[in-house]
């Protein structure tokens, strides 16, 4: 993605950075509960994966569909009214129903294998979606004279009612059970090979958006469950910052220590 947004005013410039923040931490935030019910699909554990479906399904309901029809509203009409951003608009807006469907059919799946298979798809293809809007809409908007990013952004805010930040809707359902992944020695089993969590992996992640795309997996950790984070450095500002944004939350752990990727395992107390 462009790190940088060459816009027609500061405004302008400043909440297409915000659009792109919120994309990264959506990202994250899916890649948590897609992780989190394929390893329970794998595993065939069926009570952990009816719970992450249960949570991917929610999210998806209030956060993600919300997200991209107030997209259709606020943002695609400026973008779809200049001749460049016609067909790219088209494009979009075609994406939305194979998104919307995914949805549906994660809502309807039969068993854990399947809807494991569909979320992934999601994931996949909303990575793509949001990539393009980061690139492409985005730049095209922001470069326009006669077009403020700033109030297409209040405008979906408006149309969001509120709903597209720091949203947990579900997340307590996947509590039932074992953490995803095994019980990570807590059960005396004698089990010693880690925490057993989902795994996010930054190391691909754009610099500008990692910190986002990790607030955003972070949030969707429910009371008792974790994940790990693969880095590739030694991430002390970020463990200020998590514990800044949610002061006694999480639990950190280090798992791995370099020198190529360090692990960090985030464990969300029940109690924060």
């Amino acid at each position: 993605m462009n790190d940088v947004v060459i816009a027609s005013t500061e405004a302008d410039a400043a909440a297409a950075a915000a659009v792109e923040q919120h994309h990264a931490q959506m990202a994250g935030a899916l890649a948590l509960r897609v992780e989190t019910l394929v390893d329970a699909a794998a595993r065939a554990d069926e009570v952990n994966a009816r719970a992450a479906l249960a949570d991917l399904t929610g999210w998806c309901e209030h956060e993600l569909v919300p997200h991209a029809l107030a997209e259709e509203q606020a943002m695609y009409p400026a973008a779809r009214a200049k001749p460049e951003g016609r067909l790219l608009v088209d494009g979009m807006l075609a994406e939305h129903v194979v998104i919307t469907g995914l949805v549906r059919d994660l809502t309807g799946a039969a068993d854990p294998v399947r809807a494991a298979a569909t979320a992934r798809a999601l994931q996949v293809i909303f990575d793509s979606h949001l990539a393009k809007e980061n690139e492409l809409v985005l730049p095209l908007l922001a470069a326009a004279p006669d077009v403020s990013v700033a109030d297409l952004l209040g405008g979906m805010h408006e149309l969001l009612g509120g709903h597209e930040h720091g949203h947990e809707h579900g997340a307590e359902q996947a509590q039932a059970g074992e953490p995803a992944g095994g019980c990570g020695g807590a059960c005396g089993c004698g089990e010693v090979d880690g925490p057993g969590y989902p795994e996010l992996d930054a190391r691909g992640v754009p610099h500008a958006i990692r910190h986002a795309t990790i607030f955003g997996a972070l949030e969707a950790v429910a009371p008792g469950g974790g994940l790990v984070l693969v880095a590739p450095h030694d991430p002390v500002p970020l463990l200020a910052q998590v514990e800044q944004r949610s002061p006694g939350r999480f639990a950190v752990e280090y798992l791995e220590r370099g020198p190529e990727a360090w692990r960090i395992a985030f464990v969300r107390r029940t109690a924060a």
